[in-house]
């Protein structure tokens, strides 16, 4: 199993993870019980800290993502894919109140926001 990271270059790397790790797990790549990497061997395999993985996995394990069993390993969670689906909507629109925020600040208006969203998707995608 190859673990991925996933976000802008900018972004801090353990976000970047766990974004990774979130596709595949929307994407059906990673499946409910599926184990993932030690923290040594992904971080071996990605190049990057242990304590970056270590703090990625604990997160998404405080998130719901992912368990950890004592001495066995960190497994993907049992939640069903509509539960999922929910929490990166929740997840998703936290982020772009953040956004809206910003742009408030910045004195842009909602259109022009829009705007540039729609111009970075098409691009992206």
């Amino acid at each position: 199993m190859k673990i991925i990271l996933s976000g802008p270059g900018d972004m801090p790397i353990y976000e970047r993870l766990k974004n990774g790790i979130k596709f595949q797990i929307a994407s059906g790549e990673l499946s409910p019980g599926s184990m993932l990497p030690s923290i040594r061997v992904a971080a071996k395999e990605l190049g990057i800290g242990i304590i970056t993985v270590k703090r990625a996995y604990d997160d998404l394990c405080e998130e719901g993502y992912l368990f950890s069993e004592q001495g066995r390993g960190v497994f993907v969670s049992k939640s069903d894919a509509e539960e999922l689906h929910k929490k990166n909507l929740r997840e998703f629109a936290q982020k772009m109140e953040e956004l809206k925020e910003i742009a408030a600040a910045l004195n842009i208006p909602p259109e022009q926001a829009e705007q540039i969203f729609r111009e970075i998707w098409r691009k992206k995608s």
